[in-house]
């Protein structure tokens, strides 16, 4: 009879409305957009042969611009006003796309040659990839963390 007390007690602390699948989906969301960001920043910088960090730079604020557009293009489908829907935006996603940023360029900046390997080598495509499911992997618990506090794409969430 203890046992099935406490049994009834943990099941009804099981958090419900921020699950996994909804993080991860919101995580994927805005990776989707840092990839492309990221993608075009270091295609951009490698084809115009410019240095690592300005094509980092580059990257990085891609990432943020694709990453932004994303969430807002969903935002304001919902029909929110433009200068709401980007505080919407900045709200979900500028912790997401920091931390995604920084595994991501981290990742790269400590691979050896990554950051000089050329768009035709398996290095740079790889490095790419690798870093990318890791700030995937990093990311969707810090989503996950945000929208069962009621932040981040939680509050995306309530205009879908």
């Amino acid at each position: 009879m203890q046992h099935q007390h406490v049994h009834a007690e943990h099941h009804h602390t099981a958090p419900a409305p921020a699950g996994w699948a909804m993080a991860a989906k919101a995580t994927l969301h805005c990776l989707t957009g840092c990839a492309i960001g990221e993608i075009l920043g270091m295609v951009i910088g490698t084809a115009l042969g410019w240095h690592n960090v300005p094509t980092m730079i580059l990257a990085i604020a891609l990432a943020f611009v694709f990453g932004y557009s994303l969430t807002l293009r969903g935002v304001l489908k919902a029909g929110l006003d433009f200068k709401a829907a980007v505080k919407v935006a900045l709200a979900a996603d500028t912790l997401s796309i920091a931390v995604m940023e920084l595994i991501d360029n981290g990742v790269i900046a400590l691979v050896p040659g990554a950051m000089d390997a050329h768009l035709s080598e398996w290095l740079f495509w790889g490095t790419l990839a690798f870093s990318l499911v890791l700030a995937f992997l990093v990311t969707t618990p810090v989503n996950k963390w945000m929208i069962g506090r009621g932040k981040g794409h939680a509050v995306v969430h309530q205009y879908h």
